[in-house]
């Protein structure tokens, strides 16, 4: 049967238990280091898309888009909101009322953002329905006063659907028994859970509740708007406020969490080229390696020059010898990557129920779980680039084979 001879030989060469083991650890070695490499920057990289994601879909899932204010209220905010969402960008839009506040429960005080809705407007430009583990957004009702918590608030007060709770704001009002804090008994109506650090201060309450409570006078605060594209929300609520004319306020989640996002972009930029660094490193191990199979193989590479092989030809020969070693590994490390990055997030679940201890804390990361988004591009880039640098490292010791001197190799022999 007919075989190229350069591939035949080389695959030989691969196959073969050397006579110098020392050779084979270290080619075992490279293609263990290239296997690892290629893993971890696969996985690494989808934690990193996985955070990305979480922000995108949770968190910006539940704080606005972008908001118009008004000074202080608006004094017409329905038609503020039926004419912010005729742009063409703008998918929906809903108003609010927003405060900061203390809640009493359970014994425990706790500080919160208190934000008044209409339910079913605040459905359309928020996930929060989506997240409700008990209760709906539904059950809000006006004049009922009730409220809806998260769920690591509601443990810390120790909270149920249907008790009780005191809320506080900052405002004194001036009673017959002197200057008191205002405050309001609400009901839980019910508990959310989005994992993110804003289940532990985020309360929401009908719009009208919320317009007694605060003393608007009936008027919403602003319009919050639900966009097409994250990135183009600072251009679109700034047409949007030019169009309605007069004096408004807007703002957008870059101003209040832009900086997490970049953050975030640019730790998986950093951490991508220190891990591609690895890669290298591991590819390059197969110079030290063909160096030596080139210094072991001088003979043969000497009698297989008297017998008519051509330079071009070794020189393929030690090429598809590391080729071998550097598409061996990097496929068996893109498989593993791959099989890493699907099931990490469950493996760290049952690593934190398995110790009783939980890596990421809300109180202290935006999310409480190790999110994994694994994305083909990625695959595709970490894939390529360690076969385009295990086929480089090639390069210089194959070109050394195919310069041997057969008299010069042979004379001692």
């Amino acid at each position: 049967m007919f075989r190229p001879l350069s591939f035949y030989i080389g695959l030989r060469y691969t196959a073969a238990k050397r006579r110098n083991h020392f050779i084979s650890f270290i080619s075992l070695t490279s293609m263990i280091g290239l296997m690892l490499g290629v893993a971890v920057l696969i996985i690494v990289l989808s934690v990193m898309n996985g955070f990305d994601r979480e922000l995108k879909e949770k968190v910006l899932g539940m704080v606005p888009h972008a908001v118009v204010k008004g000074d202080p209220y608006l004094a017409d905010w329905e038609a503020v909101d039926r004419q912010v969402a005729e742009h063409p960008r703008v998918l929906a839009a809903a108003p609010f009322i927003e405060g900061q506040g203390m809640v009493t429960g359970g014994g425990n005080v706790r500080g919160v953002l208190i934000k008044g809705i209409i339910p079913e407007e605040e459905d359309s430009v928020s996930i929060i329905s989506s997240q409700m583990i008990e209760g709906r957004l539904d059950d809000l009702k006006s004049g009922e006063f009730g409220i809806i918590v998260g769920r690591p608030l509601a443990a810390s007060l120790r909270l149920q659907v249907g008790d009780k709770l005191t809320v506080v704001l900052p405002e004194a009002s001036v009673s017959p028994a002197g200057v008191m804090p205002r405050l309001k008994r609400f009901t839980v109506a019910g508990i959310f859970s989005t994992g993110a650090e804003l289940d532990g201060n985020y309360t929401l309450i009908h719009m009208d509740d919320a317009g007694k409570l605060m003393r608007t006078g009936g008027l919403a605060e602003g319009v919050r708007l639900l966009v097409d594209d994250l990135f183009a929300a600072p251009a679109v609520v700034e047409e949007a406020a030019v169009s309605l004319g007069g004096r408004y306020f807007i703002s957008d989640w870059t101003r209040t969490h832009g900086s997490l996002f970049s953050a975030i972009q640019m730790e998986k930029t950093i951490i991508g080229l220190l891990l591609m660094f690895i890669v290298a490193v591991a590819a390059f191990n197969i110079v030290s390696t063909l160096v030596m199979v080139v210094t072991d193989k001088t003979g043969d590479i000497a009698i297989l020059r008297t017998m008519g092989a051509t330079p071009g030809r070794i020189m393929r020969i030690f090429m598809i010898q590391g080729a071998i070693i550097g598409v061996f590994g990097t496929l068996v490390g893109t498989g593993l990557g791959i099989l890493g990055a699907l099931y990490i997030s469950d493996l760290i679940s049952g690593l934190e129920s398995l110790l009783n201890h939980q890596f990421l804390n809300a109180d202290v990361y935006f999310i409480s779980y190790l999110p994994s988004d694994l994305q083909w591009p990625d695959v595709a880039i970490i894939s390529s680039a360690g076969l385009v640098m295990s086929l480089l490292a090639t390069l210089y010791p194959a070109w050394r084979a195919s310069r041997v001197d057969p008299a010069e190799a042979l004379r001692y022999e």
